[in-house]
């Protein structure tokens, strides 16, 4: 507790420093900074290249148990700037609560972690573990070069556990722990009919891409809101019994998010029960935007020569970006659309960890000493990342622990975490530092 005006300048300087991965700024620079702070707390630290920005790896301890830390120095962009109340990168307090792009997603989870493990060499000595970190530069633009890297470096990256980037305090204020991601395929369908747009009167006899992509869109869903895309669901497995028991316990207040979204019910008039369900447990298809023609203000008549829509699938065990795509384009064949393009975008696979590993076992004691009282465990989170790479594929357990709260606005503007929430990840960490060494 003496070292905070310590702790919050280094976390301070880490966060002015922009690093946003999709316009290529500040990247290098964010790389060498992490480094220079693992190197701080005496890791042995390496800049391993990939296709695209490096990962800074290091390692730190010896004992019987190795803990992979992942974490991104990437973060989103910062836009639109004028609706933020202080500038992202000029890390500002307020009301207790500190304010920059990156702080909750993910440079504050850094920092909290270094500076635990900073205090625990001062006061206890050596670690009783050793640690392995991965801070991946990519995280904010699909990871698209984690999986060769993991592949590339499995035997560096062997460990018993892994502590993942994220999570945090759920919308009741609860310290909650996740034990997995949904995983993700985007594509944007194209389709180009024409050479240029027309004279919406020839609608009689031209062809209207815009049209083509709706009666191809309506065949991936019916109008009771169900996936009819072919041989989709044969492909989903059922969650297993100790994750719907975990799930029970997780709150879900189905007013409060009817409310905050402004809607008046949920797809077809689900309970609670089904929608809770439903939100972990099964995949999705989502329009996500959808360009073609004059979108302006007033009228235009114009007959469109081509057409976009944007598609994400969320997707749950067994599917795969790859199988996906697959089906995706043969359901369109088999209907006479293969005329429309398919363009592949990000893709990660689904990732879950068992709530009995050692891993997350640990979290569970450390939580209970530090705030008190049990976490919630959901069995995963509705949204996707990176994880199935450094965890699934390497055999490697994950838990999600972080300093996030429902309210922090990651990738928004005036994005902060509650410095309170800080200084207690902190004391987080070194119990779970002790408690998966002893477990």
């Amino acid at each position: 507790d003496s070292h905070h005006d310590q702790f919050l300048a280094e976390l301070m300087r880490y966060l002015r420093q922009p690093s946003v991965a999709a316009q290529n700024l500040g990247m290098t620079e964010m790389a060498a900074l992490a480094k220079e702070q693992l190197e701080a707390r005496g890791f042995n630290v390496q800049i391993l290249p990939t296709d695209g920005h490096p990962v800074v790896y290091g390692e730190l301890g010896n004992g019987p148990r190795t803990l992979l830390i992942y974490d991104h120095y990437d973060v989103q962009p910062a836009e639109p700037l004028d609706l933020w109340e202080s500038p992202p990168f000029e890390p500002t307090v307020r009301n207790g609560n500190l304010y920059a792009r990156g702080v909750a997603d993910n440079k504050g989870d850094q920092m909290c972690r270094m500076q635990a493990i900073e205090a625990w060499l001062a006061t206890m000595g050596k670690l009783p573990l050793k640690i392995k970190w991965v801070i991946e530069g990519e995280e904010e633009i699909g990871s698209p070069n984690l999986e060769a890297f993991a592949h590339k470096y499995a035997d560096l990256l062997k460990a018993d556990g892994c502590l993942w980037e994220t999570g945090g305090y759920n919308e009741l204020d609860q310290f909650s722990l996740w034990l997995g991601l949904k995983g993700i395929a985007y594509f944007e369908l194209r389709l180009k009919t024409m050479g240029i747009d027309a004279h919406s009167g020839n609608a009689t006899m031209l062809p209207n891409p815009a049209w083509r992509l709706v009666w191809a869109l309506s065949t991936l869903k019916d109008a009771n809101n169900r996936i009819t895309l072919d041989n989709y669901w044969e492909h989903v497995i059922p969650p297993a019994p100790d994750e719907v028991a975990l799930l029970e316990k997780v709150p879900f207040d189905a007013e409060k998010i009817k409310s905050t979204y402004g809607a008046k019910a949920f797809i077809n008039d689900m309970d609670a029960a089904a929608a809770k369900r439903a939100h972990y447990f099964e995949p999705t298809i989502t329009i996500c935007g959808f360009e073609s023609g004059y979108t302006g203000a007033g009228t235009k008549t114009v007959l469109p020569k081509e057409a976009k829509v944007k598609l994400d699938f969320r997707l749950v065990p067994n599917l795969t970006p790859e199988l996906v795509y697959d089906l995706l384009r043969k359901h369109l064949d088999r209907r006479g659309f293969s005329d429309i393009e398919i363009v592949r975008f990000s893709a990660e696979r689904n990732a879950r960890s068992r709530a009995d590993s050692a891993v997350v076992q640990a979290a569970i004691t450390a939580a209970r000493k530090i705030y008190g009282a049990d976490p919630v465990i959901y069995p995963l989170m509705p949204g996707s990342g990176p994880m199935y790479p450094l965890s699934d594929m390497l055999g490697i357990p994950a838990v999600l622990a972080g300093l996030s709260h429902n309210g922090s606005r990651a990738h928004a503007p005036n994005e902060h975490i509650r410095l309170k929430d800080y200084w207690l990840g902190q004391k987080f960490i070194g119990e779970f530092i002790r408690a998966f060494a002893e477990l």
